[in-house]
């Protein structure tokens, strides 16, 4: 009875319906390109699209207080090229100090977004664009016409090749991904902040007669969100070894779009961390798989929206079947 009970709860679950759709685009991928569920394949997917897993969780939380967030590439362009920078002419030496940088500036970032829209009361739609202007300028005018390429960044490329925190088995921009995930799965699940971003998101006026400091929790998520863009910038940095001023550029629709997938509203109120999760890497999988079966880099874009649409409609249609058949148990 209690393996019947457990199954039926996996089943009806939201994150099940993502699942099914994460196995059936691999087992689809792997028919069509041999060899594309190697570990190694696999491993290197998940750190090419390790930015993008990584600010879902704070665009998850953006969402989920019924906010949006279109500054923050520009803001880990500003964060990645005023860190490459720094250690293009020699001022910064330490992988450590050059991460605490570019979070820091992030973090200032994002905490200047909030302020903005929690206490300026400015739609986030139009705070966020104009920062995202703004910060996209900042990060041209640090670069000066110039560009910090993998000569100029030395060490700091090796923390991305490298596996010294995961003691030699998993990379160590994974690390940093696997942390983030636990991180927000903590402070989501368990935590009185994490109830409160969801209390916001729902209702502000019934969050705000509990005593909630609506106008404190939306600058907190918003600086969180800054953070994490910080951080991504330098991970960018060395993934790729190259710190532009146009990097990860329009990667921000990447970002909402791997939240939509994963089921969080746009309203607010509802979304998981496991959703984000599933959703990021549902866009990953369709993003390294549209080369391999021979589509054509110019219609790779046309044919990715179609997919992501499709992928959308087939998660809302087998939520609503699970949603339908929990409402039929529950009147028996």
């Amino acid at each position: 009875m209690e393996k019947k009970s457990l199954w039926k709860k996996l089943t009806s679950s939201h994150e099940a319906s993502l699942v099914i759709v994460l196995v059936i685009l691999c087992f689809l991928v792997e028919m069509k390109s041999p060899g594309f569920l190697s570990m190694k394949n696999i491993l290197e997917i998940l750190k090419n699209n390790s930015v993008i897993m990584i600010m879902s969780l704070g665009m998850l939380c953006v969402l989920l207080i019924g906010g949006i967030d279109i500054s923050i590439t520009s803001s880990l362009a500003l964060s990645g090229m005023t860190m490459g920078m720094l250690i293009k002419y020699d001022i910064v030496h330490s992988t450590l100090l050059a991460f605490i940088i570019a979070s820091v500036i992030g973090t200032v970032c994002g905490f200047v977004v909030g302020l903005v829209v929690s206490k300026g009361k400015v739609t986030p739609i139009i705070a966020t664009m104009g920062a995202m202007y703004i910060y996209r300028g900042f990060a041209y005018l640090v670069a000066n016409s110039q560009w910090a390429g993998a000569d100029a960044l030395g060490d700091f490329n090796n923390f991305a090749l490298e596996s010294y925190l995961g003691f030699g088995i998993i990379n160590n921009v994974l690390v940093i991904v696997i942390i983030c995930y636990i991180v927000f799965f903590i402070m989501l699940k368990w935590t009185k902040f994490g109830r409160n971003i969801y209390a916001v998101g729902s209702n502000t006026e019934a969050a705000e007669i509990s005593g909630i400091n609506v106008d404190r929790v939306k600058l907190a998520v918003y600086t969180i969100m800054g953070f994490l863009c910080g951080l991504c910038g330098a991970l960018a940095t060395s993934v790729y070894a190259s710190a532009q001023p146009n990097m990860q550029q329009n990667k921000e629709m990447d970002v909402i779009a791997a939240c939509v997938i994963g089921g969080v509203s746009m309203s607010g109120g509802r979304g998981s961390v496991g959703g984000a999760l599933l959703g990021a890497l549902i866009l990953a999988i369709i993003s390294k798989a549209l080369p391999l079966v021979g589509i054509d880099a110019i219609a790779q874009n046309t044919v990715k929206g179609l997919i992501i649409l499709v992928v959308i409609m087939l998660n809302v249609i087998t939520k609503r079947m699970f949603d339908k058949r929990n409402l039929e148990r529950r009147e028996m």
